[in-house]
Order: C-alpha cells, then structure tokens, then sequence
C-alpha cells in the first residue's frame, strides 16, 4: 500500500511573490506607456473598503492623468527598477527557490496595440530574469497582472474588446520567444476571477463605455479565456519544457449555518469561482455557468474558433489564499466571518480552510498545485536598533504551513508555494505602503518619503531555517 508523505517533497519550491506595477516605479521611464495601475490613486481620507479601483469611469481616468497634486504610489513603487539586484540578492538570502513577479504589459508595448515592443522594456526583464537566476530562484512570470496599457481602455473597451485577444496574445509570443530556456513557469492571468473586486484593474472596463457592466465582464473575462488558451498553445509549440499555469483568487466560501437553502447558495457562490478554473483546466464551459448566465440576463459572445481556442488547457493550477468568508441564502455576495480573527483590514486569518481549499481543488482538477500568493498584511514598527519584531507575521506563516502540510498528506499534489510580498510593496487594493506583508521592510510611508533602506525583519531568519529545514522547522 502506497506510503503517506510526512513533510514536503524534497523538491518543493519555496518562494515569494510581488507584482511589476507594485514594485518597480520607473512610470513613464524608457518608454513605459500608462497602465491601469497608474491610476491607482491613494486616499487616505477614504475608508478602506472604498479605496479600491472596482469600477472607473473615463472622466476619473482623465482627472487622475490630469492630477497635480494626487498620491499615485504605483507609479514609483519601491525604486525595484533600480534596487532589484540588490533586492534579489536578500530575498534569495532567505533560500527561496522560487520567485514569481510580472512583466508589465504597458513596458512592453507601451499602447498595448504597438506594432513593435520596447526593446528597452525587454532588456530591464532580460537582465531582471537573469538575476533571478543567479541568486539561485526560478523564474516564475506572471504575463498579466493589473498592467494593462491605458490606452486599452481609453481607445476600445479594454478587455470586453475582441481586438484585445489578439494584442494580447502577440504579447504573449513576444514573451514565449524571448525567454524560452530561462523561464520554465507561467501564469498567464492573475487572479482570473477577480471581476468585482479590482475589476477594473483586472480587465480595463471604464464602466461608461459599455451599456451592461456585469454582462461586459464576463464577457472580458470570456476573452481573456480564450486568449490564454490560444497563448498556451503557441507557448507549448516554442518549448515543450514550459509550464503554463491558470491563477485563482481562493476562498473558500461557508455556509452561515447548516439550513439546506444557504447550503445551496453557498454551493452555487463558489461554483462560479470555481468556473474560470473548469474553463481553464477542464477546457470548456459547465453547464451550471450557462444557467447563471440565462437567469442573470447575461449574453456572450461566442466567436467561431473560441471553443477549439479554450481546449488548450493549463498545465497546472495556482492561487492566492488570504481569508475565507460565510454566505447565505439572504445575501447575494459572501461576507466577513466575525467568528475568525483578522488582520486590521478585515481579512480573516483561517489556516484550516488552506486545508480545506486545497483539497476541495485537487479533488476536482486531479493536477499539480503552486499556491502563488499567501501572507498577512501588518503594521509594522521599524525600533530604534533597526529591527522589526514580527512574531504576529511568523505565527500567520506558520499556522498555514501546517496545514500545507496537512493537505500533502490528505494526497494534494501540492509543488510549491509563495510568500506574497516578502518584500514591502504598495497595496493592490488601497495603493498604501504601511500595510506590509514582507520579510524585508522597505523605509517608506504611503507618500514616498523615507530613505528607501531595506531593513530585516525577524520573519526573516525564521524564513530561512523553514526552508533550510524544508519545512519541519517551524
């Protein structure tokens, strides 16, 4: 009878995770056009669940390019652009064998519809990608995450236009060609399901230029679909080493109580989470999706290839774990749990449904998992010795390990894993630099001022003897 495993796989890729539009800075430098998260403005004086870029008209976009005196923290990042050899030497320190950032699209071809890419852009992720390398961490390339060119939006409907797909997908090949023999792992989208949360970072949708909203997500999001199957397709002819991975944003949603209708409609409310990933992996539309569609008034658009596009599936599924949330039938969208802790945003702290997600995906994919982003948003004291006592960080990482852990046992395919932010970056969510998720703190405030010096946190050495250990050192 086959063995249970007792700890991770000798090869399991410990790692971390950041984002270009959230690191980097450089805006408009060596050619960048504007992207979505340029726009990002920070607002302080707004409540947290209202700073968000969910959904933008074309006026606020024009106000924001207009704006003089607003905080846009994206656009400079942490300086990554210019410290990242330095940075990369101190994250592959803590012995990660992993590293997952993305190339931002509006770097590349500045407008998104250029007939020929930045060769600057692409000699910054030449170099990028080679210093990845030789701190001893794989590349990991997420090929779109909230950096769509502005122009997109501003010129057609963002994603919800055809043309997109195939800006997009040459985009891609541009990618697939340069670093085929460096980059072995890909994610094509980042959290593909984001379409209310970060939509329009997600998928450029002014909400003005279309006539029905919801009905316009879906439909860029059908889009997007059909262009990751047409990228994994050209992806596995260059390169029959490539990994092409599909990303969700996890959850998993419970039931409020045991009473059989909010059973139900907690099962339909993850269902159609779970729809981007069947899509993705399984290489077709559910039946339950073609229902939610009809009794929601939602028509899409089908073209001719799409169905022989979207056959080209995933090679492995990723996603990112930060809380779970409760659903009833009284309610239309899940909501905070007020049973579990949370961080002081709101995000619950719930180890146990790592475990439980990560079961609930294997049982119905049957493929290999990377979870891509988990980690817990803090404020944190930078003392006056220079150090940062994080034990609430180490206590977050280490609950959830045990329970990665745990779901190796349960039989969960599970490769590797990636430590969100292990250096401090702006929020995606509220633009703001003093919610940090690192190991490594970066000396800045949510307006750029600070020396910009990279300190140690205490996470940081106990991240060390976790990986050195592989894990059993907790």
């Amino acid at each position: 009878m086959r063995q249970v495993p007792k700890g991770f796989p000798k090869d399991f890729l410990w790692g971390g995770a950041i984002a270009a539009n959230q690191a980097e800075g450089a805006y408009e430098f060596e050619g960048k056009g504007t992207s979505v998260a340029d726009i990002n403005e920070f607002r302080a004086d707004l409540p947290l669940e209202k700073r968000s870029n969910a959904e933008i008209s074309t006026s606020y976009i024009e106000e924001a390019l207009n704006n003089r005196t607003g905080v846009f923290p994206k656009r400079w990042g942490i300086n990554f652009k210019e410290t990242y050899r330095e940075d990369l030497k101190l994250l592959g320190g803590t012995g990660f064998k992993l590293f997952r950032t993305s190339i931002d699209w509006s770097r590349i071809f500045p407008n998104g519809d250029d007939l020929v890419p930045n060769e600057k852009g692409l000699a910054f992720y030449d170099d990028l990608i080679d210093e990845i390398i030789s701190n001893g961490m794989e590349p990991m390339i997420t090929i779109s995450h909230y950096e769509i060119p502005l122009n997109l939006t501003l010129n057609y409907q963002g994603w919800y236009s055809r043309e997109v797909i195939d800006f997009f997908v040459n985009y891609c090949k541009v990618l697939f060609d340069r670093y085929k023999g460096k980059v072995k792992y890909w994610i094509i989208i980042n959290q593909i399901n984001l379409i209310g949360h970060e939509s329009f970072n997600h998928l450029g949708i002014a909400e003005d230029k279309v006539e029905n909203l919801v009905e316009a997500k879906y439909q860029g999001v059908h889009n997007m679909m059909v262009a990751c199957g047409r990228a994994t397709d050209y992806a596995h002819q260059v390169d029959s080493n490539y990994e092409i991975g599909m990303m969700l944003c996890g959850g998993p949603e419970y039931a409020a109580t045991c009473k059989p209708e909010d059973v139900l409609a907690t099962l339909k409310i993850n269902q159609m989470q779970y729809f981007f990933a069947d899509v993705l992996l399984r290489g077709y539309y559910p039946g339950y999706a073609f229902r939610y569609f009809e009794e929601n008034k939602i028509q899409l658009n089908f073209g001719p290839e799409d169905e022989a596009d979207l056959k080209h599936t995933a090679d492995y599924m990723s996603f990112s774990y930060y809380y779970t949330q409760i659903c009833d039938a009284e309610h239309s969208e899940p909501y905070r749990n007020k049973a579990l802790p949370a961080n002081p945003w709101g995000w619950t702290i719930d180890p146990l449904g790592l475990r439980t997600l990560l079961n609930s995906f294997y049982d119905r994919y049957q493929c290999p998992i990377y979870i891509t982003e988990n980690g817990i948003g803090c404020y944190d004291v930078l003392e006056e010795d220079d150090k940062i006592h994080d034990d609430y960080r180490i206590d977050y990482y280490k609950a959830h390990i045990e329970q990665m852990k745990e779901a190796i046992q349960d039989g969960v395919d599970l490769r590797g894993y990636c430590a969100w932010g292990p250096i401090d970056i702006i929020s995606c969510s509220s633009s703001e630099m003093s919610k940090r998720y690192g190991f490594i703190y970066v000396d800045q405030d949510d307006y750029g001022k600070g020396t910009g010096k990279r300190y140690l946190k205490d996470s940081y050495t106990w991240m060390q003897q976790v990986i050195a250990s592989n894990g059993e050192t907790l």
